[in-house]
């Protein structure tokens, strides 16, 4: 990977992309290259996570993206990982990269602020067949009124996807831009319908982290509502998006 130092006037970019091939990490993080760049980003790319453990590199970062579903992380990554957000490094990502990653440290939870617990599926047996696809249920992201007033999602409506639904485990330390609400099954355990955050932010210290649930595969960031709330959100996260809802829109 490039180890370049990009000139001191350009915003400086890490993607750290691994673990569960299933969510295509090369391929999703190889669709926002070339937007992180033409946005005045210089990018490293890195296929571990250990790169967080590199201070003097990690020092000064703007963002770091990451697309690393489970997978570990060893303590001395995920002290400079923390240590970097909580100094200003913007962190942000989608889908298991972010909001699956790690499970087995409770301190990155609390610094993404949410965690995946499940995703309804079709009714068994007589709509499964074994594939990934028995998650994907038809479901609706609705903005929240913050986040029609946010910059990431400013000027969007409520749009509707086939894809995975994650149900999010989360706090109210969050500011939520976007929800959507896993309904009820006669087969499921749960009587009631349960809203959860889809796309969120969060302030950590003197840095931003964005998550946006939606983009199991690279065909679901290619829907035109995903890919504009990624973007957005992963230049709020590196302080390259206009603080007023009006400039985004």
């Amino acid at each position: 990977m490039s180890t370049t130092q990009s000139p001191t006037s350009q915003r400086r970019a890490l993607v750290v992309r691994g673990g569960w091939d299933g969510h295509q990490p090369v391929e999703a993080t190889e669709l926002f290259l070339p937007f992180l760049e033409e946005s005045g980003f210089h990018v490293r790319v890195e296929e571990s996570p250990d790169v967080y453990a590199d201070a003097a590199y990690m020092e000064g970062l703007d963002l770091v993206v990451q697309s690393v579903t489970m997978s570990e992380i060893s303590p001395e990554a995920l002290k400079g990982l923390l240590a970097a957000v909580a100094a200003g490094t913007g962190f942000g990502g989608w889908h298991g990269g972010i909001a699956d990653s790690y499970r087995n440290s409770s301190d990155y939870l609390q610094l993404v602020g949410g965690q995946f617990a499940t995703h309804a599926a079709l009714h068994p047996p007589a709509e499964r067949k074994g594939e990934m696809d028995d998650n994907y249920v038809p479901h609706r992201v609705e903005i929240t009124e913050a986040g029609r007033q946010h910059p990431i999602t400013a000027g969007l409506d409520d749009f509707d996807l086939v894809t995975e639904q994650y149900w999010i485990l989360s706090d109210d330390l969050n500011d939520v831009l976007a929800t959507t609400t896993t309904k009820t099954r006669e087969w499921e355990p749960w009587h009631r319908p349960v809203t959860c955050p889809a796309v969120w932010t969060r302030a950590w210290g003197q840095g931003r982290v964005f998550v946006a649930t939606p983009g199991h595969q690279v065909d679901v960031l290619q829907d035109p509502n995903v890919r504009t709330v990624v973007e957005r959100g992963l230049l709020w996260a590196g302080r390259a998006l206009p603080e007023t809802a009006g400039s985004a829109a």
